[in-house]
């Protein structure tokens, strides 16, 4: 993912929902950039991303949206964690081939959640599959990238600013894996580009019947705010500090990399974050202990 250029003095920060974290980042994250947030399973992430989605509904008035790559494994709960969490009762959308069109821009809601891939346990990754597999991944990416683009528009369209992605999996060739390409891909071709542009895409050869509605639905793409999940192989916070930053990769060209890991205190395993990096502002370069329960992730000072 390239670099991306922001004029921080006119930017308006997004709150990450986490006060704490907030006043680390120097007011919160910059709307038009990637932030990457690493730590290995059941260490807070999702919780943290739902917590960020949900502060758009004071920043932007409208909440954000959750969009899950996950593929091996159970399911994370994200409704289960929205209900407990903030009494929000997340609206699933199906991944499904031809997402319905008609009416596009005259709907209420496009959903709050999109599974992109059936759960299969399996890796996806071209490395722990063979041709066949991969082969197989790469047909059901390219017929429900249509849906995803459908999800990710219509709700751009309709005011929200804060996209979680949620579910990528460890890997170590970051290249090889199907959910980072396909993570790119949004990024890029629906983040990032031109709204007309991405009404093309989804509307196809029925553009021209849409045009005009396209046309009213612009927004500023610098406005939106992305916040990405990745898990890592790595439990604890020293051992996330001192890896290697592949040149070239999300985690690298990151605007905002935050690590949230596990800590020794004494005797005892807590939980700790740390901004490894921060395009933007000054931030704090201390570990913050922070704990999690039915409101989410919240520091220790």
């Amino acid at each position: 993912m390239g670099k991306l250029e922001v004029d921080v003095a006119d930017s308006k920060r997004q709150s990450t929902g986490v006060p704490g974290l907030d006043e680390m980042l120097g007011g919160g994250l910059l709307p038009g950039t990637l932030t990457v947030v690493v730590g290995s399973t059941g260490i807070g992430k999702t919780q943290l991303g739902l917590q960020y989605a949900h502060a758009g509904q004071s920043d932007e008035s409208r909440r954000g949206v959750v969009f899950d790559v996950a593929a091996r494994g159970d399911s994370q709960n994200h409704a289960e964690y929205a209900r407990r969490m903030f009494g929000w009762p997340l609206i699933s959308v199906p991944s499904e081939r031809h997402p319905e069109l008609e009416g596009f821009f005259e709907r209420s809601s496009h959903g709050d959640y999109l599974h992109v891939f059936d759960y299969r346990g399996q890796r996806v990754t071209k490395h722990d599959l063979d041709w066949d597999e991969w082969r197989s991944w790469q047909i059901e990416l390219n017929a429900k990238l249509r849906a995803a683009i459908a999800f990710l528009y219509g709700n751009f369209v309709s005011g929200t600013r804060r996209i979680v992605i949620d579910g990528i999996e460890p890997t170590d060739r970051p290249q090889e894996s199907i959910q980072l390409n396909l993570c790119e891909y949004v990024y890029h071709q629906v983040l990032r580009k031109d709204p007309e542009w991405v009404a093309r895409d989804l509307f196809r050869e029925r553009y021209r019947v849409h045009a005009d509605a396209a046309a009213k639905a612009i927004y500023d793409t610098a406005g939106i705010g992305c916040l990405m999940l990745y898990t890592s192989h790595e439990s604890m916070l020293d051992d996330l500090i001192a890896r290697h930053l592949d040149e070239g990769d999300a985690i690298s060209n990151a605007n905002t990399l935050i690590y949230m890991g596990k800590i020794r205190d004494g005797n005892r395993i807590g939980r700790g974050l740390y901004v490894a990096k921060h395009r933007g502002s000054v931030c704090s370069d201390e570990i913050v202990p922070y704990q999690i329960d039915d409101r989410g992730v919240s520091t220790l000072y």
